[in-house]
């Protein structure tokens, strides 16, 4: 399966109000699920000194399709195509390596 594969598919289990014409739903989700993944992460430190265990492994894979879902939700409201934002990511690091630039701050580096 591929990112666009991915996407059409979330698509056929998108049920939220104003689904094709409603970026802020699929946008807050990310975020919620995003502090989901990260509020796992942070108890797995606080909890168990940062050691994964399987458990943890799978717990935190769930949480990271449901942002997955919602990435793609987001780029389909916003009519993007995830193969093209991933494939775009990957040519700016790319630019990014070859030209010494991977650390620093800012867009346009």
């Amino acid at each position: 399966m591929d990112f666009d594969e991915y996407q059409k598919f979330s698509r056929q289990t998108a049920i939220y109000p104003h689904r094709g014409k409603n970026f802020i739903y699929p946008t807050l989700g990310l975020a919620g699920e995003t502090g989901e993944v990260a509020e796992k992460i942070k108890k797995i430190i606080r909890d168990k000194g940062g050691h994964l265990s399987a458990a943890d492994k799978i717990a935190i894979a769930k949480e990271l399709g449901d942002v997955l879902w919602y990435l793609a939700n987001l780029a389909s409201e916003l009519g993007l195509s995830l193969n093209d934002i991933a494939q775009t990511n990957l040519e700016k690091l790319r630019s990014r390596q070859a030209r010494g630039k991977l650390h620093g701050s800012g867009d346009n580096r």
